[in-house]
């Protein structure tokens, strides 16, 4: 098969849901120091450190699948039609077993076959490329990718001391939400027609320590201590330094780009300090990139979704748009796909 004839998977749709009851940092700072009356919190550190202002919090009742349905029924009613596979993309679950997919699939209704895919923060991205593979080998034609994201549960209000607070720092600074990415099959007959153009992940797992939710697996199956973040942001941030985001222009050049010529570029926000410095070394004009951490908090998996989203609805981006999408994750591991809208 030649090139122009190559099958090519474009992204159909694309929704998210963000609960609308929110708590400000403010707020989350004034409850951890009535909880902790002994602790000497600094106030505005949180916001200060992150530029987190508020977070979103799930529906009372709501598990993580109830947030993936939410934004996949946008995503189906954007663009209606058959889905050939779901995969749940998140680092949260409902539960171990089974896949949390399944869950998802029976509240939609759907027939498919289903999968979970799980890498941190890049879930949802790791999902695309997996999706990617197989509509282009031929074995679906249409791929629902779903992710909810429920940090919240995981958040450590009551603190023995302040390294046990700087430890639980990353909850504080976590959203609950939905996202859904629809791929289906398209032929390559024009080549700069949409579709998925290239991506490439690479991954130090030397870091995996470095944060942690350690909980409901083989090395603390009933949860003793409880279920918590638990993260060493300065050795995260060490590790992200050290290994640095040289993939991105990589992927680009590889397929024949260079970074003035995107459109619009996603970055996955752990703070907004991060992503000012990603931006600044990756030579990206700060106009073609939507700052989501500010007023949504660090929604894991559901970031880049919601700023192609927000793109959108901005008018950034339409059809024939190019974009990259960039993740980073705990473990950890980074991720860039460049996409032809």
């Amino acid at each position: 098969m030649s090139a122009t004839d190559r099958i090519r998977s474009r992204i159909a749709a694309v929704a998210t849901y963000l609960p609308p009851t929110t708590r400000s940092t403010a707020e989350t700072e004034e409850q951890l120091r009535r909880l902790n009356p002994g602790l000497a919190l600094p106030t505005g550190l949180v916001g200060r450190l992150t530029g987190v202002e508020r977070v979103h919090l799930r529906p009372d009742g709501w598990q993580t699948s109830d947030l993936a349905v939410a934004a996949a029924r946008g995503a189906l009613e954007e663009s209606p039609g058959p889905v050939d596979l779901l995969l749940f993309a998140s680092a949260s679950q409902d539960l171990i077993e089974p896949a949390t997919s399944h869950i998802v699939s029976a509240k939609l209704g759907l027939g498919c076959p289903v999968m979970d895919i799980k890498n941190a923060c890049n879930s949802v991205l790791n999902a695309m490329q997996v999706a990617d593979a197989l509509i282009t080998s031929g074995q679906y034609r249409r791929v629902l990718i779903a992710s909810g994201e429920e940090p919240s549960h995981a958040v450590r209000w009551r603190l023995d001391d302040q390294r046990q607070f700087l430890r639980s720092f990353a909850g504080y600074t976590m959203s609950d939400g939905g996202a859904a990415v629809l791929l289906e099959q398209v032929g390559g007959e024009q080549e700069a027609g949409p579709g998925i153009l290239g991506s490439r992940f690479v991954a130090h797992s030397e870091h995996w320590a470095v944060g942690t939710l350690p909980a409901g697996g083989s090395v603390n199956p009933h949860a003793e201590g409880g279920s918590y973040f638990d993260m060493d942001g300065a050795a995260l941030q060490r590790a992200f330094a050290e290994v640095g985001v040289g993939l991105v222009e990589q992927t680009i050049a590889e397929l024949g780009h260079r970074v003035g010529d995107l459109d619009f570029v996603a970055v996955h926000q752990v703070a907004r300090s991060y992503h000012d410095t990603i931006v600044e070394v990756l030579g990206i004009d700060p106009a073609r990139t939507v700052v989501t951490i500010s007023e949504h908090g660090n929604l894991a998996s559901v970031t880049l979704p919601l700023q192609l989203q927000l793109a959108r609805e901005r008018g950034l981006v339409g059809d024939g748009s190019l974009v990259a999408l960039v993740g980073l994750a705990g473990g950890i591991s980074l991720g860039a796909m460049v996409v032809r809208l």
